[in-house]
Formats: structure tokens, C-alpha cells, sequence
């Protein structure tokens, strides 16, 4: 596996990770407003905690490509073989 491979895997991956953990532990902002605040959305979340679900979502791609890679590079994970 190249290096430009290996680069378009790991951000494939990482976005469906990113996606997959993005709706996890989100909270919505159903609380009535006393004032009405112009350009807030009711349903948005009150802390998304993007900087946790970043940390997360690398943590977890890391993984699965470390796994990935080395069923590629021990030749367990070959395409080319089941193509022939």
C-alpha cells in the first residue's frame, strides 16, 4: 500500500467514523426563551463537544487503519489474489 493510498483510506475511514460518532450524546436546546434570541435554532445542540468527538474519531480511525494496513502488508487482505 503507497503512501497516497494509505492517505485516501485513512480519510475515507476517518469520515465515516466522524459521521457514525457526530449524533452521539447530543442534547437539544428545548428550553423556552425568555427573550427571543434572532438566529437561534431551538433544536441545536446546547454543547456538542466537537473537540472530544475529533479526539475520538482519530483515536478509533488509528486503530482500524493499524489493523488494515497490516492485513495488507501480511498479505492477508489481497485484493489482486480473488480478482485473478
Amino acid at each position: 500500500m503507497g503512501v497516497t493510498g494509505s492517505i485516501i483510506i485513512y480519510v475515507m475511514i476517518w469520515w465515516i467514523i466522524f459521521f457514525s460518532i457526530l449524533p452521539v450524546g447530543i442534547k437539544s436546546n428545548k428550553e423556552t426563551f425568555k427573550e427571543s434570541i434572532e438566529g437561534s435554532d431551538p433544536g441545536a445542540p446546547k454543547n456538542p463537544k466537537m473537540a472530544k468527538k475529533f479526539l475520538i474519531t482519530t483515536i478509533i480511525t488509528s486503530i482500524l487503519f493499524i489493523m488494515i494496513y497490516y492485513l495488507v502488508n501480511t498479505g492477508v487482505l489481497n485484493l489482486r489474489n480473488y480478482l485473478q
